[in-house]
């Protein structure tokens, strides 16, 4: 991934790195701060906007392609394996609603995070806007405990 972004300011590194399903924020920090070079705010500030970019998109679109894909016979595994895993990540998200995704949202392990909390909070059809702020106040606390672990990281170094 990062020959794809060779040509880019690192300011831009960060924001699209941010924005890639799995990687998000827990990639993007560790990788502007400790590899970039870049100062802890500025990395911290375009990771948690770039990780946020698709949120809107995946609360609006998702729906309607899962159930394209899943009424396809080409793409009927691939809709079916993203529909469970997104109603599997959604327990907590439906047990304690908003606050649960953005505690969802704001655990920076593998399999949490912008794209899953927003895909599980599209299936459960929770409302587009405190979706949003749950996903924007997930992400932030995210990056604060990435950058802090960072921080914690390269000074071991």
């Amino acid at each position: 991934m990062i020959e794809l972004l060779s040509g880019l300011p690192d300011w831009m590194k960060v924001f699209v790195s941010a924005m890639v399903p799995v990687f998000e924020l827990r990639f993007s920090i560790p990788f502007g701060i400790l590899l970039l070079r870049m100062p802890y705010l500025e990395t911290y500030i375009i990771s948690v906007i770039g990780s946020l970019i698709p949120a809107p998109f995946i609360l609006w679109l998702i729906p309607s392609i899962l159930e394209w894909m899943r009424g396809t016979k080409i793409f009927k595994r691939l809709g079916d394996w993203i529909y469970n895993r997104g109603m599997n990540k959604s327990v907590t998200i439906e047990k304690y609603g908003y606050l649960g995704l953005a505690l969802f949202v704001s655990v920076p392990l593998p399999g949490t995070g912008v794209w899953t909390g927003c895909l599980a909070a599209s299936l459960l059809g929770l409302k587009f806007k405190k979706s949003m702020l749950a996903a924007i106040a997930g992400s932030s606390l995210a990056g604060i405990a990435v950058a802090v672990l960072t921080s914690i990281g390269a000074m071991a170094l």
